[in-house]
């Protein structure tokens, strides 16, 4: 059984997803987010989420860490911050060993669907079929964790 911890990068919302890889069998382990306020200081933002995500990793113990890598950004600001927070989630997988992944949007898109253009209902609607819900995750960013884990399964199992 392979636990790989899929992460959905941000500096207001980190969307985060564990799950179980068997021979093409996937289970849920557990998915969230970790937030933190638009007020806070950048330095303070990055250090809850570094923070938050070595709990997480000491808490699940996964293998892999899978990690959708920033493809473009429509704001600079948007893509610094995200870069950022890119930045300290690596870290923290790195100081865990963990082995890392890093996936673009297209690359997941093209994994769940087979269709790189896939949007988000279609995703999220993979996402609750691969790996047996009832419901679509949410909120949105943890579904987006729980797709960048399920891609690596896809490559790893």
């Amino acid at each position: 059984m392979l636990r790989i911890l899929g992460i959905d990068p941000g500096t207001g919302i980190v969307g985060f997803g564990c799950i179980e890889a068997d021979n093409r069998t996937l289970k849920l382990v557990d998915a969230g987010v970790i937030r933190t306020p638009a007020g806070e200081a950048d330095a303070t933002r990055l250090s809850t989420i570094y923070e938050e995500v070595s709990r997480l990793i000491t808490e699940y113990q996964p293998e892999w860490f899978s990690i959708e890598r920033l493809f473009f950004a429509r704001n600079v600001t948007t893509a610094m911050t995200v870069s950022q927070s890119r930045g300290v989630l690596l870290l923290a997988a790195s100081q865990a060993n963990l082995k890392i992944a890093e996936y673009t949007p297209l690359q997941i898109k093209m994994a769940l669907t087979g269709y790189g253009r896939a949007d988000k209902k279609q995703m999220q609607e993979m996402v609750r079929i691969l790996l047996n819900l009832q419901q679509i995750p949410k909120p949105d960013d943890a579904a987006d964790a729980l797709a960048a884990a399920i891609t690596h399964a896809q490559f790893v199992t």
